[in-house]
């Protein structure tokens, strides 16, 4: 491993690159995109998946620069990585920059590339990781070295940590570091990690960069039906299908009602401004509907959003065609809005009746962030910096990730992982998608971005 105490940087020609971004810092952010893809890290739940030779590859690059990152798991080579650069300030709060280290399976037939392949073409950088996430664990690595290279040492402590088990329950994860190894986060108040930043054309010569300050609320349930057991022949009005059937078709069909959190409200009122108009989301006679019409594209920021949802995604019942069974199960993805929790319980109680049971498979928080003050300030202009045509808008994920359980220790989380992407790039499709890719001018918008960012904060 080559020396990273500081040097003198060689800085980028190929535009502005700001602070200490230099041309090691790009190259590195593609090579290490690309080199994290090729370590399969695919998680396809239940325990299977091996995220160490990924967070043995982030700890060598990052101990080369003097840090002493930590290896810490909770099941064998389910590993997590953390590791805190000192800032200039001890008395100044520090802040956490996470990411993932799993990945979603990939069904390499459906692929035009081996998804673990890593490849390098026309200035693309292909595979399952591309972008959720290892495009922004590369970028933070490319930035911290960047950083050792040229001396630069920020104001307050950066915690860095790469997380397992993201995308599944995150129980080997980050809900892992933070209810048995708090101390590694001491001080820190504020986070940023993945799905914020990137660009989002909503039309000629418009660019939209949302930040996420808001997560929905994850509920995923588990629905049992309890009847009579008995012979497929015969009727049967304790039939454990049926109820549950019932149970099930009346959650698919429930129309949840608008709720305008804060996020969203922010969201809706800063994109209408941008169409030259003035609404007030919380008025009596605001024409949500109206509205979203006339967005476009736009509107998909805040439409997966405006309500709590729950959505059946599986169902087991019975062994044998002639035979009705004595129980039945069947499984929701549900999410709960900031401030929607009380509302979601109460409403599958009501879906559900009297004859099936629901319980909490896996429940973790909603959160919220806010969209005025300092931080915020701070990661719009660093992205406006480097794009000044650019629009910043907040917006709140429909889905989680690992800033809910970072958010047990008091951390508020912004999702900020910045790219700049040509026109008809559709990023939102590419999230557990075919043919997953970042574009390589995109990472080297990103790590200016993130340097910008990490040093001002």
């Amino acid at each position: 491993m080559a020396d990273m105490h500081p040097t003198q940087p060689t800085h980028a020609t190929d535009g502005p690159t700001g602070g200490t971004v230099d041309r090691t810092a790009l190259d590195e952010a593609v090579e290490f995109t690309s080199g994290l893809i090729r370590i399969d890290t695919t998680n396809r739940g239940g325990g299977d998946c091996r995220e160490r030779p990924a967070a043995e590859y982030v700890a060598e690059r990052l101990a080369a620069t003097g840090l002493e990152p930590v290896l810490l798991e909770r099941t064998p080579g389910r590993t997590n990585v953390v590791a805190r650069i000192e800032g200039s300030d001890p008395s100044a709060d520090a802040l956490l920059v996470h990411g993932h280290l799993d990945v979603v399976p990939a069904e390499a037939a459906d692929w035009s590339v081996d998804p673990f392949s890593g490849e390098v073409r026309d200035g693309v950088v292909w595979g399952r990781g591309a972008v959720d996430m290892k495009n922004m664990d590369a970028m933070v690595l490319a930035v911290v070295r960047a950083w050792a290279r040229t001396g630069t040492k920020p104001r307050r402590d950066i915690v860095i940590a790469y997380t397992a088990d993201e995308e599944d329950s995150a129980i080997d994860g980050s809900g892992f570091l933070a209810d048995h190894h708090p101390e590694l986060f001491e001080g820190c108040t504020e986070g940023i990690s993945e799905s914020g930043a990137f660009t989002l054309h909503t039309g000629p010569g418009r660019s939209l960069y949302p930040i996420a300050a808001g997560e929905r609320g994850t509920a995923w349930l588990k629905l049992t039906a309890h009847g009579t057991a008995g012979h497929g022949s015969k009727p049967n009005r304790a039939n454990a299908v049926t109820r549950l059937a019932a149970a099930v078709a009346r959650i698919g069909a429930h129309e949840w009602p608008v709720r305008l959190t804060d996020t969203v409200t922010a969201c809706l009122t800063e994109l209408a401004a941008l169409q030259g108009l003035s609404v007030d989301p919380r008025g009596r006679d605001f024409d949500l509907d109206g509205l979203l019409g006339k967005l476009g594209p736009a509107a998909g920021l805040a439409e997966a959003t405006l309500r709590n949802s729950a959505n059946p995604t599986m169902f087991h019942a019975g062994y044998k065609l002639n035979v009705i069974p004595e129980h039945a199960t069947a499984y929701v993805d549900g999410r709960m809005l900031p401030g929607g929790e009380a509302e979601f319980i109460e409403t599958l109680d009501e879906l559900t009746g009297p004859d099936v049971r629901w319980e909490f498979q896996h429940r973790e928080v909603a959160l919220e962030a806010p969209v005025t003050g300092r931080t915020y300030g701070i990661l719009r202009e660093s992205v406006e910096h480097f794009d000044p045509e650019g629009h910043v808008v907040p917006f709140c994920m429909a889905g989680g990730t690992d800033a809910k359980q970072f958010s047990r220790l008091g951390v508020t989380g912004y999702g900020f992982s910045p790219l700049k992407l040509p026109p008809g790039y559709d990023y939102w499709s590419l999230f557990h998608g075919v043919d997953e890719r970042v574009p390589v001018d995109a990472l080297h918008f990103g790590v200016r971005v993130l340097d910008r960012a990490l040093r001002t904060l």
